[in-house]
């Protein structure tokens, strides 16, 4: 894995808050877990002093129970704001997202190319429209399961009139 072997961190949350501490500009890091989804770390704007200080790992665990496996269209689940920590990294405030991935059927999917690239554009363009991480997050994985309904990179990316993407665009549009 990447994350690993730039943070020599321990597992994913500890080397997206290495990855904070070690770019102080960067708002968000996000690792993609492909069926599983996406973890996302965001930077407190202010780094005021939170009085709860909180394992990274931990947190994460108690987020993953929160998901709901009968839900098939892609969620976000998200931490309050609090101070961060991993052991041997250090701490940052900021706030653990969970985002959820598309149920695919098997029957359904047909090439994961491109998925990744789908996914980055997606959060792009959620940037630029404004979207919260609870709901950018859901959006990007939703733009990324479409595009693995067909061969190639290209071939399934969803327009903005695709009704998978109507509850994401309501809003923003």
């Amino acid at each position: 894995m990447v994350w690993q072997a730039w943070t020599e961190a321990s597992s994913v949350p500890s080397a997206l808050l290495s990855m904070l501490l070690r770019l102080p500009n960067v708002k968000f890091a996000i690792v993609t877990l492909g069926g599983d989804g996406c973890i996302m770390l965001q930077r407190s704007v202010t780094e005021g002093d939170q009085s709860e200080e909180m394992d990274i790992d931990n947190l994460l665990e108690s987020l993953n129970q929160k998901k709901d496996s009968n839900t098939a269209i892609p969620t976000c689940i998200s931490s309050a704001e609090t101070k961060l920590r991993a052991n041997g990294i250090g701490t940052v405030s900021g706030r653990l997202f969970i985002g959820t991935a598309e149920k695919i059927p098997p029957s359904e999917l047909v090439d994961t190319t491109g998925a990744g690239d789908a996914f980055i554009g997606a959060i792009l363009y959620a940037i630029c429209a404004g979207m919260q991480p609870e709901k950018m997050l859901p959006f990007a994985t939703q733009v990324a399961a479409a595009s693995c309904r067909a061969l190639g990179a290209r071939t399934a990316l969803p327009h903005r009139t695709d009704t998978r993407l109507a509850p994401f665009l309501r809003q923003t549009s």
